[in-house]
């Protein structure tokens, strides 16, 4: 069912048992449905909601254009598994004079996309918190290849104290090792085929972490190495932090998060491993 409304969604959902949340900002891909199939195994409900937030776009980047189509979202939601598709407007969502964030401080979003997009997560957690508000879900599905902003949706769950559990699911790939992005569909076809350097990078590192190599400083020149093997790739950051909170680590002890940000032409992509000790 779609719905356009906070109230009409309180009142379908309502008493209806466990709910599961799947927030998209549409243009719905493989790795959106795995979230939504996910979510229908744990829960007796399933909402998935399809906003394009204005407040986590900075005024240069690309929220008018960015791909729409809520008769394909919907159609493609319901056969994942959807009950309820929650299709707010700006002004549903953003009542007149709206001024009330939630801002998640520190290096944990200052670091990695934070660092290059100073708003974007305080718009994030905002609309989140506000979403949680609404939906009142049991539990919520977020997609690791958003890494930074699973941990931060995490943080801002237990700083709060929010009855939700947070359920972060595996990256889903296209065939060549291309992490699935609804911005996939901006690269031209130079810039698709060198794209797939992000994961080739990624799997060596992982490789060679799990041999022994600790140095973040040596993982990180790898990683980098790699991807500028194509000429294509620029580089916005290369980084291994902590998979905890995103804190600068010098040795990997168990377990860190490698996670890259490269434009190719105008599309930045972003893609993540977590590094382990074997």
């Amino acid at each position: 069912m779609l719905v356009e409304s906070i109230q009409e969604l309180r009142k379908q959902t309502k008493g209806k048992g466990s709910v599961g949340f799947v927030p998209t900002m549409g243009y719905l891909h493989q790795g959106h449905l795995s979230l939504i199939k996910a979510a229908k195994k744990d829960n007796d409900l399933v909402v998935v909601s399809v906003f394009v937030n204005p407040t986590q776009f900075a005024p240069n980047e690309d929220f008018e254009s960015y791909p729409r189509d809520i008769d394909r979202d919907y159609k493609l939601a319901v056969e994942a598994g959807a009950d309820y598709v929650f299709h707010p407007s700006v002004d549903e969502m953003y009542v007149p004079g709206a001024s009330t964030y939630v801002n998640v401080e520190g290096p944990i979003t200052g670091q990695l996309c934070g660092a290059s997009r100073p708003t974007h997560f305080k718009g994030v957690t905002s609309v989140v918190n506000t979403l949680f508000n609404i939906v009142k879900p049991d539990r919520a599905y977020f997609g690791q290849k958003d890494a930074q902003q699973a941990i931060i949706i995490k943080k801002m769950v237990r700083d709060l104290h929010m009855d939700v559990e947070v359920v972060v699911c595996p990256i889903i790939r296209e065939e060549d090792g291309l992490a699935m992005s609804s911005r996939n569909v901006y690269l031209n076809e130079d810039e698709r085929s060198q794209a797939v350097i992000l994961n080739q990078a990624l799997t060596e590192a992982e490789g060679v972490v799990a041999k022994g190599e600790i140095s973040v400083a040596k993982v990180v020149e790898g990683i980098v190495a790699k991807i500028n093997t194509v000429p294509l790739a620029e580089i916005d950051y290369v980084s291994v932090l902590s998979n905890f909170d995103l804190s600068d680590i010098e040795q990997i002890e168990d377990e860190a998060l490698a996670a890259v940000a490269v434009r190719f032409g105008k599309t930045r992509l972003i893609d993540n491993r977590v590094l382990k000790l074997k």
